[in-house]
């Protein structure tokens, strides 16, 4: 079965975070999607893929996040909008 989830948090970010924990473990997990920084410290990550690697991906997320001072985690259902051709981006 297919899930999407949008995903929003806030937390002190070190440098190179949304590649190194984010990216790596979307393309792990074989997910799509794309990570956005929106402001200074406000992250909105949209995923799609198989539920089971959402799920795993939510949980390895949560981890690293929690590890680097989290704010506010925020998770909700996500119709796809747009068609991510199989690829997890990070925009910045």
């Amino acid at each position: 079965m297919y899930k999407c989830l949008k995903i929003t948090f806030s937390a002190d970010l070190p440098e190179g975070f949304m590649q190194k924990a984010i990216q790596k473990n979307a393309r792990k997990l074989d997910i799509e999607g794309v990570a956005q920084l929106m402001m200074s410290n406000l992250v909105r990550i949209i995923v799609c893929g198989a539920m089971d690697q959402v799920d795993a991906f939510l949980d390895l997320l949560y981890k690293e996040v929690n590890a680097v001072n989290m704010n506010e985690f925020q998770v909700e259902p996500f119709l796809k909008d747009r068609d991510y051709r199989g690829v997890f981006r990070v925009v910045e």
